[in-house]
């Protein structure tokens, strides 16, 4: 009799640990952690945090985020084992600069699920394998800049400019696929011996008085009508310029029009090539909690186009293009379907410079 109530004991303590276990996993608490940025940076921060918070506050979920005392992988691991330590399983960061983080820690701490949103196997380094607790989210940058340079020509932009910030993969992306969007929409109208695009990295991600100074040159002297600044925070100097001449500009990343349009003046941003961060996080966050993150960890997955509806696509323009009659809503639909079909093609090749019936003036790095 002893021995059979020990064992029951022996059998109801097993019950209550795997109980405990169970509750345990089933207890989902996510964190955002910033690259270097505030949530309120109009960018990738931002749309990343506003999007895991609606998502956490909807579902019940704890949510909170840390940000990074300065710019280095150091200070980010930092911020990783902070949040590891206060309970949070589930993290979510933005941006390339979290590569070597994740190289750090996703061995580090295995029972945490990591969500990596534009980190491309390139930015987590050489030899270094996606750990099954690790999912990587890049975009296919050339589909949504070849869609904002279409659009920008159809509209009726002629001198057209390209700043980048570091020449970095996705950067590049962006901007070759721009150029290949102009020179379609050019040689579509039959004015590829009037189109142009000045084309320059600023080496940085964030604007200053050099860069302004330069982009004044392309708008006041070299006569061009409207720029895609693509690199965070550059934007500043490219509207800064423009807005002395009453130019144009060119968003990334989110729908910028609302903050340069806010800062610089209304109507200045034409359009804004979109990667969708928040649909990205959302529907992590979701498998996450159906139990399905063993079909996307350890992936680097690209995104793009997944259908024919412009709005359900992980790449595309903002609402806010200024649409009118060189290119309607409608002509933006079927261009989509066109790329989705196949029937429009678009290199994703950052080795060499497009070939195009337009001219494009590489010039480097501004600094």
């Amino acid at each position: 009799m002893k021995k059979f109530v020990a064992l029951l004991l022996a059998a109801m303590m097993l019950l209550s640990v795997a109980a405990f276990a169970s509750a345990e996993e089933a207890t989902m608490r996510v964190a955002m952690i910033t690259d270097y940025g505030d949530i309120t940076d109009q960018s990738f921060n931002q749309t990343t945090y506003e999007a895991a918070k609606a998502w956490s506050e909807a579902n019940g979920v704890d949510f909170t985020y840390y940000k990074p005392a300065g710019d280095s992988t150091a200070e980010r691991v930092a911020m990783v084992d902070m949040a590891v330590a206060d309970g949070y399983n589930v993290l979510v960061m933005p941006g390339y600069a979290f590569g070597e983080t994740i190289a750090q820690v996703q061995g580090k701490y295995p029972d945490v699920k990591f969500i990596a949103i534009d980190v491309s196997a390139f930015d987590l380094g050489e030899g270094v394998e996606v750990g099954k607790n690790v999912y990587c989210a890049v975009y296919q940058e050339e589909l949504c800049g070849y869609m904002a340079g279409y659009a920008a020509v159809k509209l009726g932009y002629k001198h057209l400019g390209y700043l980048g910030g570091m020449a970095v993969p996705a950067v590049i992306r962006y901007g070759f696929g721009f150029v290949q969007g102009c020179d379609a929409a050019a040689v579509e109208l039959g004015i590829a011996d009037q189109v142009t695009v000045e084309y320059v990295y600023g080496n940085q991600f964030y604007g200053d008085a050099d860069i302004t100074a330069y982009m004044d040159t392309w708008y006041q002297s070299l006569g061009v009508e409207v720029v895609f600044a693509c690199g965070g925070g550059i934007y500043t100097s490219a509207a800064e310029a423009a807005q002395k001449v009453g130019g144009k500009v060119i968003g990334v990343d989110v729908d910028q029009a609302p903050t340069i349009d806010g800062a610089y003046g209304e109507g200045m941003t034409v359009t804004s090539a979109m990667k969708g961060l928040g649909a990205t996080v959302k529907t992590l966050l979701a498998e996450i909690v159906a139990g399905n993150f063993e079909n996307y960890g350890g992936q680097v997955a690209t995104l793009g186009l997944v259908g024919t509806d412009p709005e359900a696509n992980y790449v595309q323009i903002a609402p806010s293009t200024q649409f009118a009659d060189g290119f309607t809503a409608e002509d933006y639909s079927a261009l989509v379907a066109a790329m989705f079909n196949g029937e429009v093609t678009v290199s994703n090749a950052i080795d060499a410079n497009p070939l195009t019936s337009i001219t494009v003036n590489y010039m480097g790095n501004v600094k």
